[in-house]
C-alpha cells in the first residue's frame, strides 16, 4: 500500500469517528429539545429539535460516503441539502398551525435549553471546523453545524423577549426565522455539490480533450 493509500485511509477513519460523535450529540439533544420545546409549547425549540433531526441524518449521510467516490459525496451532500429544505417545509407549516390555534410558550424551559443546545453545537461546530474547506460531505456537516448556532441563539433571544413582553409572537417570529436559516443552508449546499459536479466532470472532460487533440 502506497503512503497516499495510507494517508487517504487515515482520513476517512478520522471523518468516520468524527461525524459519529457528531451524530450522537446531535441526536440526543434532538430527543431533549423536542421534549422540551413541546412541554414548553415552544415552536422556536421545536423547530431547532427538528434542525438537529436534520443534523444528525445528515451526519448519517455523510459517515455513509467517508471513503467512497466523489460522485457518491456529491450526491450525499445533495440528498443532505433536500433534507434540509423538507424539514424547513415542515417546520412551516407547524409554525402556521400555532398561529391559527394559538400557543403559550414557556420562556424559562426555552432559555435553559436552548443555552444548553448552544454548548453542544458549539463543540460540534469547533470539531468539524477544521473540514469547512474539505470534501463536499464535510463542508456539508460544517455548513449545517454553523447553522445550529446560529439557530440556538436565535431561541435564547426569544425566550428573553417572550418572557420581557408576555407574548408569543417573538417565539413564532425566531421559529419562523429558523426555517430561512434552514432553507438557505439546503439551497446553499446543493449549489456547493453542483458546482463540485460540474468542476469534477471538467476534471473529467480535460484529459480526454486533450487526447482527442493528440490523435489530430
Amino acid at each position: 500500500m502506497s503512503n497516499c493509500d495510507c494517508s487517504v485511509e487515515i482520513d476517512s477513519r478520522n471523518q468516520s469517528r468524527l461525524l459519529w460523535i457528531l451524530l450522537a450529540i446531535n441526536g440526543f439533544m434532538f430527543v431533549v429539545e423536542v421534549s422540551i420545546g413541546i412541554l414548553a409549547e415552544s415552536m422556536g425549540l421545536i423547530a431547532d429539535s427538528l434542525d438537529m433531526l436534520a443534523d444528525a441524518a445528515v451526519y448519517g449521510i455523510g459517515l455513509y460516503a467517508v471513503g467512497r467516490s466523489q460522485t457518491i459525496k456529491i450526491t450525499a451532500a445533495t440528498v443532505s441539502g433536500f433534507f434540509q429544505i423538507i424539514l424547513g417545509i415542515g417546520i412551516l407549516a407547524e409554525i402556521a398551525r400555532r398561529i391559527v390555534y394559538g400557543s403559550d410558550p414557556e420562556p424559562l424551559l426555552m432559555i435553559s435549553f436552548s443555552v444548553l443546545a448552544l454548548i453542544a453545537n458549539v463543540i460540534c461546530l469547533a470539531l468539524i471546523s477544521k473540514h469547512r474547506e474539505g470534501e463536499i460531505h464535510m463542508r456539508a456537516s460544517w455548513v449545517f453545524s454553523k447553522n445550529d448556532v446560529i439557530a440556538n441563539t436565535g431561541v435564547i433571544v426569544a425566550g428573553v423577549l417572550v418572557h420581557a413582553m408576555d407574548s408569543r409572537i417573538p417565539d413564532l417570529l425566531i421559529g419562523s426565522l429558523i426555517v430561512l436559516v434552514v432553507l438557505r443552508g439546503g439551497f446553499t449546499i446543493i449549489r456547493d455539490a453542483k458546482n463540485e459536479k460540474l468542476t469534477q466532470q471538467a476534471c473529467i472532460d480535460e484529459p480526454e480533450h486533450r487526447s482527442a487533440e493528440g490523435d489530430y
